[in-house]
């Protein structure tokens, strides 16, 4: 039996001029059981077809069975038997879990003597049985994506529909989700439909449907996609060139479709299935050696012609400060809320020009350390300096030097992208030609001339990242901090923002970055890995790596020493608690 039917569908937004066609004669059968993702760029239909199945929207046209129900004929049927977990779920963040728990379950309709058998599995299921009475704003990404999941499953379900269920969650809470997830599915009874911005998730499902302006551009299993492209991907070692630079240089080579850090080597993907002809002087001694597709090398490979990567300007700001000198000096950080330490004693520096990573799981103090260095929160203790400027006695001079791109979206979402633009360069002193010149900038450099006169709210969520990074530097900043920037971004829009970082930097702009991308991390010069307010971890990505190495793990990935490092340091904690 399959779960979900679709025959010529569609769903289109607005009338006349306006009307914008999110879903396009999609048809296809999602069969009963199994996990089945759903991939494709930002504004590719994958939210509007989620909530389509979730009968919170109506088709324009065509068919819709779920379940063996007709949509939306039988929405409140559906509904009773399926769950949906938008990406923005919609926890009441002043209750607590219990809270939360009681609220859902009588908007579900689930019976009171029901309750508490249900309540004790879910918190059972999610570990969340020690958080009961705290309140959900209090919980930490990771916990409150848990929390989120567990009210979708508050009643026993015959399909789950989750709206991207583990964007902005660190790769230990993403690997929890995935447990939970896998357990509703084990008995054979549910059937999970999700969309993901996460390759490597993708490539764990049992089915995938790629998305592209509406339409379905391919379907099947992970391995029949990868198979389409077998021959195409390759691996370059870096050898004397860095990797960040050697990737930058290889992405411009003829029939080169992509190129990507992967450790110490660069992963190519190419137009055709041949293999890439490396110049010589480019790795010295190196030849491109041929590997087995990835998801993503399909994903790639289907939409790159959509998408054309960047050329940015060299630019920079430098205020007289010279390459190699440090710009970010950070000793004995601390900073507490009331009786809880959020950072411990943390230090470290960052040279100019330098791509700097802030990475921890979710609840390590990163984002309290970035807020204190962007200036945003004051410390308790410590010294923290900042383009020469100690933020302690002069946060004001030091925001004046600094550009910062907020974790969640920061444009004004009722202003167009014009009026976005005006405000920035005014906020930060431009005037009369200067002003003109950074606002033309923005258009041209980020791409954003299409969007001028559209709402920054409504933009597709690649460029709502466009525009907070065009905001964030139209005063031509010295140091450049990116919390989380790509948090729910396709790859190929990753790419295209990697690709003007690195320019920025090159240029000699210093650039903070956190992420919870471990991929990502690979891009940056040198980072720091927090874990309960301390750091555990400072060096080279290959520093860190090598630093989780064990008889078991010989050559682990970024993302592998991440779960191992901070495992074993919470384990230590816990055992001289």
């Amino acid at each position: 039996m399959d779960a979900v039917v679709l025959k010529d569908l569609g769903k289109t937004f607005g009338k006349g001029a306006a009307a914008r066609e999110a879903i396009r004669d999609v048809s296809l059968k999602i069969p009963a059981g199994g996990v089945t993702a759903l991939i494709g760029p930002d504004g590719a239909g994958k939210t509007t077809l989620l909530r389509l199945l979730a009968g919170v929207l109506a088709p324009t046209r065509g068919e819709l069975q779920v379940l063996g129900l007709s949509l939306p004929h039988d929405a409140l049927a559906v509904q009773a038997r399926a769950g949906y977990m938008p990406q923005r779920f919609g926890l009441y963040e002043d209750l607590t879990v219990q809270e939360n728990f009681d609220l859902f379950a009588s908007l579900r309709g689930v019976p009171y003597d029901q309750r508490s058998q249900r309540f004790d599995e879910l918190l059972a299921l999610t570990a969340l049985g020690p958080f009961r009475r705290r309140r959900a704003g209090q919980l930490s990404g990771g916990m409150k994506q848990k929390l989120g999941l567990a009210c979708a499953l508050i009643q026993p379900l015959e399909l789950l529909l989750l709206d991207e269920p583990s964007v902005g969650v660190d790769p230990v809470s993403r690997r929890e989700l995935w447990s939970i997830i896998r357990r509703q599915v084990a008995g054979g009874h549910v059937t999970v439909l999700l969309s993901t911005a996460y390759m490597d998730e993708a490539e764990r499902c049992d089915r995938v449907i790629l998305l592209h302006e509406g339409r379905v551009l391919a379907h099947g299993t992970p391995g029949e996609l990868r198979a389409r492209f077998e021959g195409h991907s390759f691996v370059l070692h870096a050898r004397q060139a860095g990797a960040r630079s050697l990737q930058a240089r290889v992405a411009q080579l003829p029939g080169v479709l992509d190129a990507a850090i992967q450790a110490e080597a660069v992963r190519i993907v190419m137009r055709q299935p041949q293999a890439p002809v490396i110049p010589a002087g480019l790795a010295t001694g190196a030849a491109a050696k041929p590997v087995p597709p990835r998801l993503e090398d399909a994903f790639v490979s289907l939409l790159a012609d959509s998408h054309a990567q960047p050329a940015p300007q060299r630019e920079g700001g430098t205020n007289g400060v010279r390459a190699g000198d440090t710009v970010v000096e950070v000793h004995d950080l601390c900073r507490n809320f009331g009786d809880f330490a959020a950072v411990k004693r943390v230090t470290f520096s960052v040279r100019r020009g330098e791509i700097f990573g802030l990475l921890g799981a979710n609840g390590a103090g990163k984002s309290t350390t970035f807020r204190m260095l962007c200036g945003l929160l004051p410390s308790s203790s410590g010294t923290l300096r900042v383009a020469g400027v100690d933020l302690r006695t002069a946060r004001a001079a030091a925001r004046a030097r600094i550009g910062y791109v907020s974790q969640k979206f920061s444009m004004y979402g009722s202003l167009s992208v014009r009026q976005n633009l005006a405000f920035f360069a005014s906020a930060y002193g431009l005037r009369g030609r200067d002003r003109v010149q950074r606002i033309e900038w923005a258009l041209e450099e980020l791409e954003l001339r299409e969007y001028l006169s559209v709402n920054a709210g409504t933009l597709p969520l690649g460029y709502k990242q466009r525009l907070a990074l065009a905001c964030a530097l139209m005063h031509e900043p010295e140091i450049l901090f990116l919390d989380e920037p790509t948090s729910g971004v396709d790859p190929l829009a990753r790419r295209e923002f990697w690709a003007r970082v690195n320019a920025l930097a090159e240029a000699g702009t210093t650039c903070l970055v956190t992420t919870h991308f471990m991929e990502e991390a690979e891009y940056c010069d040198r980072l720091v890995l927090m874990s309960l307010g301390e750091v555990l971890a400072e060096g080279t990505p290959a520093e860190v790596r090598r630093a989780a190495r064990r008889p078991d793990l010989p050559e682990p990935t970024m993302e592998d020493a991440f779960i191992a490092l901070i495992e074993e340091h919470e384990r230590t904690m816990r055992r001289s608690a």
